[in-house]
């Protein structure tokens, strides 16, 4: 199992891909700007594709504080390029078909209780209702999210660990914790 990070640990800088770019530097990307982090499972799960939709909405929430948001997907870039247009994403996509970036920041899978578990149900079914539908299955079936607010010092402000497959915090409650 992977260290969870804490409130006051030091966030360690990577290197990450998204759709459209390769091999970009998280500290230079942020340009030391405030940071926030949310690790859902992949596009092809609804449940993330609605989580990506309200992020999307709600990005004001974020930018006018100027924040940068960072989406981490186990969902390979190719995966990502064929269903997702650079121009209609507000915030960057990272690309982690691997699970490296989870498993730096001690975002792992969850058992199949925490997967089938009422409220991951409940959110399923909200997001089919809303149109989301299942696409192509990638990464770890069983990965729980994680939200992290990081300071532009590095320092982690905020730190989530989810503990079903639908348990990150809304876009509004990661938004009120910021500086």
């Amino acid at each position: 199992m992977s260290t969870l990070f804490k409130v006051g640990d030091t966030a360690p800088n990577f290197k990450f891909d998204t759709p459209w770019k390769r091999d970009q530097d998280f500290i230079s990307v942020a340009n030391e700007k405030q940071a926030v982090f949310v690790f859902l499972r992949y596009h092809g799960c609804p449940v993330c594709q609605m989580e990506m939709a309200n992020f999307k909405r709600d990005i004001g929430l974020f930018t006018d504080k100027g924040v940068k948001v960072f989406v981490f997907l186990q969902s390979s870039m190719e995966t990502l390029q064929s269903l997702l247009k650079q121009e209609e994403w507000p915030f960057e996509i990272v690309s982690d078909p691997k699970g490296t970036l989870f498993k730096k920041y001690g975002v792992e899978p969850g058992g199949i209780i925490r997967y089938l578990h009422p409220r991951g149900l409940v959110a399923l079914m909200k997001a089919l209702s809303r149109g989301f539908m299942h696409k192509k299955f990638e990464g770890k079936e069983t990965q729980l999210p994680a939200a992290f607010i990081i300071k532009s010092n590095q320092t982690i402000k905020y730190a989530y660990y989810g503990k079903t497959i639908s348990d990150i915090p809304t876009p509004s409650a990661l938004a009120s914790e910021l500086e």
